[in-house]
């Protein structure tokens, strides 16, 4: 609890309040029966965190390791640190983004059929709203440029952010040529005066086929038509490749794990347990 709360109190102080950074905590459950007198012998608390850059992220570290070494000393426990993952700022290949783009404007955006449009109404006649001719926001629909989305996404951010949000795709960009890409998904158009949809609509319009196909479609025929062109013309894959290794000459990021590194495997994660039709986790 020492931990948990010094780090949540000091999250606003660590980093600038803007660039997009977050960090996020888990408690995962860590099973220790033992007697209501008795203290765990263990107490485990995992961190996640976004930002910008490497520097962001270890300056994050920095206040997390020193909260852990006096939370540790309160409660005269050893503090042992395991990393799950770490991973560097992604590598852009515009190669790949040009072969990917023209697929993608060969198959076209996603488009919502009569039996989408219904499944969408019917959603919205449920919460009480009137439905819509065309419920669905016009965006889903249309395509938009690499370029222009990099001029939409920058005029948000700061002038020395070169950087935006993270995932774990972006390790693999180090190894290989890479491209990422965004099919949108279903989302309806808000109506006027009545606030955000509650969240499970997302999730339902995600779940559903006729309102989710149109998705999977796009994308998979984009990746299909983007693998056939990189194995047909040998010069787009050189092309990709010869920017990749332009990249990795001009801004080195060696890996920020060990070559030696042992993924934690030993971890205790969640334990699902079926006893009958009930399905429970410790």
């Amino acid at each position: 609890m020492s931990m948990y709360t010094s780090s949540r109190i000091m999250q606003d102080a660590m980093l600038p309040s803007f660039g997009g950074w977050s960090l996020s905590d888990a408690i995962l459950l860590d099973g220790q029966a033992t007697a209501d007198n008795l203290p765990a012998r263990v107490a485990r608390i995992q961190y996640s965190w976004r930002t910008p850059n490497i520097e962001m992220a270890e300056h994050v570290l920095a206040v997390l390791d020193r909260n852990a070494e006096h939370a540790g000393a309160m409660a005269h426990c050893d503090v042992e640190t395991t990393w799950v993952a770490r991973s560097r700022p992604g590598r852009t290949n515009h190669a790949m983004s040009t072969v990917l783009y023209n697929n993608l404007e060969a198959v076209g955006a996603p488009r919502y059929g009569a039996d989408a449009i219904a499944v969408a109404q019917e959603i919205q006649r449920n919460l009480g709203l009137d439905a819509m001719e065309k419920p669905f926001l016009d965006e889903c629909e249309q395509l938009i440029t690499p370029q222009d989305a990099e001029k939409a996404l920058r005029e948000h951010l700061a002038p020395w952010q070169q950087n935006w949000t993270s995932d774990d795709y972006v390790e693999m960009t180090h190894y290989a040529p890479t491209v990422r890409f965004y099919v949108s998904r279903p989302a309806l158009k808000p109506a006027p005066g009545k606030g955000a949809y509650p969240g499970w609509v997302m999730n339902a319009l995600g779940g559903i086929p006729e309102t989710i196909d149109p998705t999977i479609e796009t994308a998979g025929k984009t990746v299909a038509g983007t693998f056939i062109d990189l194995l047909v013309d040998p010069a787009l894959l050189a092309e990709a490749k010869s920017e990749f290794d332009q990249r990795v000459a001009d801004e080195p990021m060696p890996a920020l794990l060990p070559v030696d590194f042992q993924p934690p495997i030993d971890l205790p994660w969640p334990d699902y347990r079926q006893n009958g039709d009930a399905r429970t986790w410790g």
